[in-house]
């Protein structure tokens, strides 16, 4: 087996030469004229020159290859009481049918598309019939209110969106269509079509001349050939929060994405062909884009696509119904699920019922893995439990344990060491290296790998100022932490106004956009708390105007409900309280920081430039009214 040290050093010091033997692994029309430009940093490309075609590459070339009988996606769906198996033959067949339908409809390369929609195997359809004709998807996370949703289309200006009835969430049933029907209302670009797919639990209304029934759509539609696109050519868009509230557009390209993700299957999560792999997300995360929908595919492998929950669909052991049932080699979700699990069953009482022999390993991303969980799971599951760090921009893991490489030892509370391809150090605010054990700003030193953000979609100008402008020639991931002496990283937390709620990033300052708009409140200021289940969840704490006489409870009721309508239940605003004034520095910025500090117990420094060091006792005082920090 490999070192990892030399596959590490290897990867940093002849980066193309490292991906251009795991170029190898995907099939090119034509193959690239370099490995890396770099000829206009930091805008580096991978594999520039190159010809391929994602969905070639995740479908067709198994049937080929003589895997057409394999199972690829496993549709397993406690909320409906069903389970459906689709062979990479059969999904071959269902994407070219939906994407000639895209193309008799006029899609083409270099269109957008919109996805809204749940957990279903069409979701993974339109995905890869766009990369099948090389339009660009922007999937939308099927929870998102209205007006997030229109603010998406405004930016991708798609000439479709593709969208189902609705969704069971739980015990409750979402409707879909009018949410996505008020949204082309409020968005200034007009969208030409809608493909709805009907669920059988719940009709939706069509508008006649713009809507497609899905059924009538692929009906007859001819099959269509994968289109050959450049390496560099964008094969998604995905939105990322923004501390602004305008979510950035993350470009995703073809040929460095599909390189990484294929090498990723093996070398970090041990992941061959054929193997069933199962990513407990949602299409509309990255995670979802990576490892429920690409990676594996990609790999050969079976994936598995869950319209549940961890817990409640029916029981604290449907992960492990799941598991035993399909065979599952090994899972990937988020510490969330996993609190969430702990809370009903903390015993692990459920896990003795099923025959869970077959699975492997475990891996967390997506939020901070709490020490306290892992040891939970590592004792009860009797595997590895691999805590593994990376962001939506990255696409796939910065720090991991790549058990395909090496297998190290786990240390409780770091996800391991840096991923090949990413040279990580720690920085301080001036740029300077600091020593082991040191916090500071987490960086990678550019060029970033294949499968990373080239830039953000129409927006050059802030893809450098974003990322690239803080520290000159790194990638700034906006975490902080520290390195240890054995090169294990700690990641500590965001450096910006973004929250972790469940493995989502909620930017604060979207929902202080929303709590402003109230009628009766002068400012507000949101911050994230630490939560045991969700990791963590947004608290407002508002001025009201002056003469504003009204009862507190009231607002704080308006407050939950503006908040649910203008981004989506998914940002779990429920706790506020109003405060006489809020502690800012003597330029009128908002500290935000120390409120979070309060709110944790943490201790701070008091910021020498603030403007009444009075008014925190008034905040710590709401602030312990409220629960905080928690006992």
């Amino acid at each position: 087996m490999a070192n990892y040290n030399d596959v590490f050093a290897e990867s940093v010091e002849n980066p193309e030469g490292f991906w251009a033997e795991a170029a190898e692994g995907i099939d090119w029309y034509q193959k690239w004229d370099k490995v890396l430009d770099d000829s206009n940093p930091p805008f580096y490309r991978w594999y520039a020159g190159a010809k391929m075609n994602t969905c070639y590459n995740a479908i067709d070339r198994h049937v080929e290859g003589g895997r057409g009988d394999q199972v690829a996606i496993i549709h397993d769906s406690p909320v409906t009481d069903t389970i459906t198996k689709v062979t990479y033959k059969e999904l071959q067949d269902r994407v070219a049918q939906l994407a000639g339908a895209l193309q008799s409809e006029g899609i083409a390369k270099g269109d957008t598309v919109i996805i809204y929609m749940p957990m279903i195997l069409e979701a993974a359809y339109a995905m890869l019939a766009c990369a099948r004709i090389g339009a660009i998807h922007s999937v939308v996370f099927g929870g998102f209110a209205a007006n997030e949703l229109a603010i998406r289309i405004n930016h991708a200006e798609p000439k479709m969106i593709i969208t189902a009835s609705g969704a069971i969430e739980g015990v409750k049933t979402l409707a879909y269509k009018p949410i996505v029907d008020e949204a082309i209302e409020i968005a200034d670009h007009k969208v030409g079509k809608v493909v709805l797919f009907q669920r059988p639990f719940l009709q939706a209304d069509m508008q006649e001349g713009r809507d497609l029934d899905w059924n009538d759509f692929v009906s007859g539609a001819p099959l269509a050939d994968c289109v050959p696109v450049e390496a560099t050519d964008p094969l998604y868009i995905l939105y990322t929060s923004g501390t602004t509230g305008m979510p950035k557009g993350v470009i995703r390209d073809n040929g460095g994405h599909a390189v990484a993700l294929h090498w990723s299957m093996k070398a970090i999560y041990d992941i061959d062909a054929g193997d069933v792999w199962w990513s407990a997300s949602d299409v509309g995360w990255v995670v979802g884009h990576s490892y429920i929908v690409y990676g594996p595919l990609l790999k050969g492998a079976t994936t598995v696509f869950y319209e549940g929950k961890p817990i409640g669909t029916p029981d604290a052991g449907a992960f492990w119904r799941l598991i035993s049932e399909h065979r599952v080699k090994s899972l990937f979700t988020a510490p969330t699920a996993f609190r969430a699990i702990k809370k009903e069953d903390p015993d692990g009482v459920f896990i003795g019922k099923y025959d869970i022999s077959c699975f492997e390993c475990l891996y967390l991303a997506g939020e901070r893995l709490d020490p306290d969980t892992y040891f939970w799971a590592s004792n009860l599951l009797k595997v590895p439990v691999i805590d593994h760090w990376w962001q939506t921009e990255t696409g796939w893991a910065i720090v991991a344990n790549c058990r395909g490489i090496e297998e190290l030892p786990v240390k409780a509370g770091s996800p391991t060491k840096p991923v090949p391809g990413y040279n990580v150090m720690v920085l301080d605010d001036e740029g300077n290296e600091v020593g082991a054990n040191s916090e500071g700003n987490i960086v990678v030193k550019l060029p970033l790998p294949p499968g990373t953000l080239p830039t953000l979609w129409k927006n050059d100008k802030r893809f450098v100022e974003s990322y690239m402008s803080t520290f000159p020639g790194y990638y700034e991931t906006s975490d902080g932490g520290y390195i240890d002496e054995d090169g294990y990283v700690y990641v500590m937390g965001r450096m910006d106004d973004v929250i972790n709620i469940a493995g989502h990033r909620l930017s604060t300052g979207a929902m202080e956009e929303v709590i402003a708009t109230h009628p009766d409140i002068a400012e507000c200021a949101v911050i994230g708390t630490d939560d045991q289940l969700k990791g963590q969840l947004p608290v407002g704490l508002f001025v009201l105007k002056s003469g504003v006489d009204r009862d507190v409870e009231e607002i704080q009721t308006e407050l939950i409900k503006m908040v649910r309508e203008k981004i989506g239940a998914i940002a779990c605003f429920r706790e506020s309280n109003m405060v006489a004034r809020l502690p800012k520095t003597r330029s009128g910025k908002i500290l935000r920081g120390t409120m979070r500090s309060i709110a944790a117990g943490k201790e701070y420094r008091m910021p020498s430039t603030i403007d009444d060091p009075t008014i925190l006792d008034e905040i710590t005082e709401t602030l312990n009214e409220m629960g905080y920090p928690p006992k």
